[in-house]
């Protein structure tokens, strides 16, 4: 039921991410996990240190941009990407806590995917579905 996938009717030359899960946060994380995999394929990450990353928000979509934005950069900036996420969203505070495990992109390690530029609202969707909750979201490419 959790995970990540790259649905069809994204928008051309960006991606267009689901992720779902039991909670809103790990919903969140598997959209930040399929960002990353797009960035770095995960499966020749290795789980050595751990970061972390936070956010807060005016609303939920802010909230979800922002701790999306704020992995993205530790990825551009330090070349951290993680194999494991967890993310624990407070909805009445609108704030945002993620935990990874990971690795430092290594050009003699890992192989290269596609640039992601930025995470946008085009298309975003939040839902509450039966199993939990569905979240997607666009990324600049």
């Amino acid at each position: 039921m959790s995970g990540y996938s790259y649905p069809p009717g994204g928008p051309p030359a960006d991606l267009l991410v689901e992720g779902r899960g039991k909670t809103l946060g790990e919903a969140v994380a598997n959209v930040a996990l399929g960002m990353l995999n797009s960035i770095t394929p995960l499966e020749g990450i290795r789980e050595k240190e751990t970061y972390t990353a936070e956010a807060n928000g005016m609303d939920l979509q802010s909230l979800i941009v922002n701790i999306l934005d704020e992995l993205l950069f530790l990825n551009d900036s330090e070349g951290l990407t993680a194999k494991r996420l967890t993310i624990d969203v407070d909805e009445n505070n609108l704030t945002a806590k993620a935990e990874a495990r990971g690795e430092r992109f290594s050009a003699a390690t890992h192989e290269v995917g596609i640039a992601v530029k930025a995470v946008t609202y085009h298309m975003m969707k939040i839902e509450k579905i039966t199993e939990g909750y569905r979240v997607q979201v666009v990324f600049d490419t």
